[in-house]
């Protein structure tokens, strides 16, 4: 079969990096949650997580500020809040109140837990280096916490209004460990 020229600008569709994410911030005023769905593992030990926010994001200003987030992995079942949280901005909406998420206090951090989400990994900026040309961000897990028996099924992102459900897993024996 032959294959046919794509849109540069939709390249992202066919990379798409992982999961969509729920971005929590403590806020100036009051916690704040974005949908992230720009982020990739970039170091297993310690874990190491990039994350691309725009600097026009409301949750720039404070992970720049703070150096602290959460990234909460919402269920396909959030499918609502996570698209309603990337499409309203933090500064005119008490998201969590808006979208029906609890904010639960985290161990390790100032930015909240989402108590809906399957699972919730407290985080650190560890390194700034291309914040300011492509708005990415370096944190570091120094804690995570799931829900036992939960199975995943995560929304991942394809652009203009798209989405995946994952939930397959496949055990192979002799693949790479």
């Amino acid at each position: 079969m032959d294959k046919i020229a794509f849109e540069l600008a939709q390249v992202y569709q066919l990379l798409e990096p992982g999961p969509v994410l729920l971005l929590a911030t403590a806020g100036p005023q009051r916690p704040n949650v974005m949908t992230l769905s720009w982020q990739t593992m970039v170091e297993f030990e310690p874990p190491l997580v990039a994350c691309v926010l725009s600097p026009s994001d409301y949750s720039f200003e404070t992970l720049q500020r703070d150096g602290e987030c959460t990234l909460n992995i919402p269920d396909a079942g959030l499918v609502d809040a996570v698209v309603g949280c990337g499409n309203h901005s933090g500064r005119d909406l008490d998201k969590f109140a808006a979208f029906g998420l609890t904010p639960r206090p985290a161990a390790t951090v100032a930015a909240p837990l989402i108590d809906e989400c399957d699972a919730s990994l407290e985080c650190r900026v560890v390194e700034r280096d291309l914040v300011e040309r492509h708005g990415l961000f370096i944190v570091e897990v120094v804690r995570a916490c799931r829900r036992p028996g939960q199975p995943q099924r995560t929304l991942h992102h394809c652009g203009q209004g798209t989405f995946r459900i994952a939930g397959e897993t496949l055990h192979l024996p002799s693949a790479m460990r």
